[in-house]
């Protein structure tokens, strides 16, 4: 039997009391506001984390190429902290508060064009919610995600609360009709979107070529994509700090006309080039990619 990813062990961090506080608070005093609380909020869970830290810290040694020092670290946090706060936002409707620029949004459509939609891989790298609200404000792109939430209950309980629209735009992973709601999803002409660089529960894995060192990468994501025979775009939404956000939308797979037998060739393929377009993005932007574990952690 397969043991459980470490990462869906980790206990979600941050009372329910605490989060509804942030929550409003962020809300009423507005974004520069929230963002001075940032840097405190870094140092405090710096300090609580030793492990994440250090995993932290052993991920940033491949990313930048060199041996990371404190204030790497906490960079890595603040941007992930960021990127939290802003998901209020953006579930708020407050789009304007922020500079997003979108490359390559003309092949979602193009991947859109026979009506029978698409999945939009992603990564925990920067913020897919800034890729919602952008196809929001696309007329004819719907965007609904798929996503495993067991660790994080109460931060995405109030998410929720934020924007109740939440709940139609999310189909839970791990369900017995997952698969079911996803191509109905996909047959109405919606966008589906998954994060491909984390497996959970008993997920197949390949191991590819990552930042230096094999990794175990799921098939999960791409197996659907082969099942249903769907077009796969890469979606990757980098922080640049302040209010800045670039998203950029790759053609990744298409699994249109891929005959069964060579599915299996076709899947492996799909998972190198997203492994190879992710490391891409993790030296270009390494303190953007939030798996705070150790990515490359063999389980016997």
């Amino acid at each position: 039997m397969t043991a459980p990813p470490e990462w869906t062990a980790r206990p979600e961090r941050g009372s329910a009391w605490l989060l509804r506080v942030m929550i409003k608070l962020s809300l009423a005093a507005g974004r520069p506001a929230a963002r001075a609380l940032l840097w405190p909020i870094t140092v405090y869970f710096w300090l609580a984390t030793p492990k994440v830290r250090a995993d932290s810290r052993r991920y940033l040694a491949r990313a930048l190429g060199r041996r990371p020092g404190t204030i790497d670290v906490l960079r890595h946090y603040h941007a992930f902290s960021s990127t939290l706060l802003d998901r209020v936002y953006f579930l708020s409707g407050r789009v304007d508060a922020f500079d997003v620029h979108v490359d390559g949004a003309e092949r979602i459509r193009e991947a859109l064009g026979d009506g029978q939609g698409a999945f939009l891989v992603g990564a925990h790298f920067g913020s897919f919610e800034a890729m919602r609200a952008a196809g929001r404000q696309q007329a004819g792109i719907r965007v609904t995600m798929a996503m495993f939430e067991n660790n994080a209950r109460t931060i995405g309980r109030f998410l929720r609360q934020i924007d109740p629209s939440l709940e139609a735009d999310i189909i839970a992973l791990g369900s017995l009709d997952s698969m079911l709601q996803v191509r109905q999803r996909l047959d109405r002409g919606d966008c589906v979107g998954l994060l491909a660089d984390r497996a959970f529960g008993a997920d197949a894995t390949i191991d590819v070529p990552f930042l230096g060192a094999p990794a175990a990468f799921p098939t999960g994501v791409f197996r659907m994509a082969a099942v249903l025979r769907r077009p796969v775009l890469l979606m990757v939404g980098v922080y640049r700090g302040g209010n800045r956000y670039d998203l950029h939308i790759e053609p990744l797979a298409d699994f249109r006309q891929i005959e069964r037998g060579a599915r299996g060739r076709a899947l492996d393929d799909a998972v190198r080039a997203y492994a190879a377009r992710l490391e891409h993005y993790c030296h270009e932007a390494p303190y953007n990619w939030f798996n705070f574990y150790d990515f490359w952690q063999r389980t016997p």
